[in-house]
């Protein structure tokens, strides 16, 4: 296959343009490393940051699938002091995430997982924002295994465009938990969220 500097692929043979953001994200100064082949080197992505002015913590723990270089996954586990795993298939974005917790104070799980492949355990919070980019069937498949991976009472939360898919991941979101709120629009994003009831 041939390699392109997409994020949703494993590009660690890419050229490096290391960068360093510092922004405040839920009231805190946090600083990420990004580079060349990550999702939104240049400045954290509006989607994830609205997905963050949304989230409400249910219980204890949190899995962020296909983290990138962590935005949303650091933040919310330094926010609410929740251990969090964060997982993605581009082994760029999770070294990446592995430095950003270390400058963020942030102690986290760190997994290499395409989808939710090599992930083990429930988790009372999993957020994503899916790569659209991968298509369809994979960011489908994200919203879908998140039911195995939730405890009872658990949440999923998902940032998409409506442009971009959002009405389809809702229907998709319904049919697998038999529930799925628009919990915000902003400038055409879509936070959605499904609980798993049984």
């Amino acid at each position: 296959m041939v390699k392109t500097n997409m994020y949703y692929e494993d590009n660690r043979d890419l050229e490096h343009d290391v960068q360093e953001l510092s922004v405040e994200l839920l009231g805190m100064p946090m600083r990420f490393l990004t580079d060349a082949g990550v999702f939104s080197k240049s400045a954290i992505d509006y989607g994830s940051r609205v997905l963050l002015d949304n989230f409400q913590p249910i219980g204890q723990t949190l899995l962020d699938v296909g983290c990138g270089y962590g935005p949303i996954g650091l933040t919310l586990s330094k926010k609410y002091k929740m251990p969090a795993t964060l997982s993605d298939v581009n082994t760029r974005a999770l070294d990446l995430a592995e430095k950003n917790a270390v400058k963020n104070a942030v102690t986290a799980d760190f997994v290499i997982s395409d989808s939710y492949s090599a992930i083990n355990g429930q988790f009372d919070n999993i957020v994503t924002n899916p790569p659209i980019r991968a298509g369809k069937e994979v960011v489908h498949e994200i919203l879908c295994g998140a039911y195995e991976h939730l405890t009872v009472g658990g949440q999923l939360l998902a940032v998409l465009q409506k442009k971009q898919g959002a009405p389809s991941a809702q229907k998709k979101m319904t049919e697998v938990f038999g529930n799925c709120e628009i919990v915000a629009r902003n400038k055409g994003y879509y936070i959605l969220r499904s609980v798993k009831s049984t």
